[in-house]
């Protein structure tokens, strides 16, 4: 009985133990898994004068001899003695790189967000925008998030090094100012809609396709079933809508602009979309930021709302980049 009680007191402090280490482990697991959560997105600042000032100091190590080098770096610290005591211009950039989906627009909101709590109209946002377009909702609230900064009166640059369209340029448009690249594409100010049918091949084949609906126009055009002229004019007036709705946000934020001569869905190089009111002045994204820093009456500060994403999602967003352009090059040279 001595052994049993003993035995039972030992598995009894056993299992105390183990519940206890259980408890402990799983405390720091939720701890862990919590500060991971915290930390995987986040706002990521970085001061991009010092970026230019190191690219400078760099080549000048290279090409200068030790005395010229001394002489160029105590000109730069006078310099910027100088410039410390002036109030400075701020100015944020911001990256938006469009796929089909404009998935970018899950960080530009939450830039954004965090902008419109300290940025004035003293102030200037600067966004680098590339897209070739997509669907409709997703770059409608991409040109409302840029509208938020216009509601607070904070002056936005747009600029586009290689493409805005479509889209893209329903971005662009929000902007005070557009700069462009001189080969940048710009415009493709139109809407597109295209799929493909199979019922003949169904058809041919015996095999029937049931679609159920409640509501007339709950479907119109469709993968497998028969399209009716009925569907395909309910289609057509649909995407005449949208693209009324289009021309009219492009008027009302580009009013120089000659919408009977834009808004036929062709596109141009930005020195063509120049002399079109479409862009405003030919410049890279580069040498507009480099004559800001020169300056030095500018602090220029990049800001990126990182959202880490797995291996799958970074592998699909790529795959969306890339149906992204093809789907612009067959709608531009259809």
């Amino acid at each position: 009985m001595s052994f049993l009680l003993q035995y039972a007191v030992f598995l009894a402090k056993l299992f105390t133990l183990v519940i206890s280490i259980l408890i402990v482990t799983a405390g720091i697991f939720s701890i862990t898994r919590k500060a991971k959560e915290q930390n995987k997105n986040k706002l990521s600042i970085k001061k991009l004068n010092k970026k230019y000032q190191e690219f400078a100091e760099t080549l000048n190590a290279e090409i200068l001899n030790k005395n010229q080098f001394r002489k160029y770096i105590k000109e730069e610290k006078i310099k910027l003695k100088k410039n410390s005591k002036l109030l400075k211009k701020r100015v944020f950039v911001l990256n938006f790189q469009g796929d089909i989906k404009a998935t970018a627009v899950n960080n530009l909101r939450e830039e954004i967000t965090a902008l419109i709590q300290v940025a004035t109209p003293q102030d200037e946002i600067v966004l680098r925008l590339e897209s070739g377009g997509g669907m409709i909702a997703p770059y409608g609230l991409a040109a409302s998030q840029l509208q938020r900064l216009k509601d607070k009166r904070i002056p936005l640059t747009v600029t586009i090094d290689k493409i805005a369209a479509s889209g893209g340029y329903l971005m662009a448009c929000v902007g005070d100012k557009i700069l462009a690249a001189p080969f940048s594409i710009i415009g493709s100010i139109g809407v597109v809609a295209q799929l493909p049918n199979f019922h003949r091949f169904l058809k041919k084949r015996d095999i029937d396709f049931e679609l159920l609906t409640a509501g007339e126009y709950k479907r119109t055009l469709t993968i497998f079933g028969e399209n009716t002229n009925k569907a395909r004019e309910k289609t057509q007036h649909d995407l005449e809508e949208i693209h009324h709705l289009f021309k009219d946000f492009i008027k009302t934020n580009r009013k120089r602009v000659d919408l009977a001569e834009v808004a036929t869905g062709a596109h141009w190089l930005a020195k063509d979309a120049l002399k079109l009111n479409l862009v405003d002045e030919l410049i890279t994204s580069d040498d507009y930021l480099s004559l800001l820093a020169g300056s030095g009456k500018v602090e220029i500060y990049e800001c990126r709302y990182i959202i880490k994403k797995s291996v799958s999602e970074k592998l699909y967003g790529n795959l969306q980049s890339i149906l992204s352009q093809l789907t612009w090059f067959k709608a531009s040279s259809s």
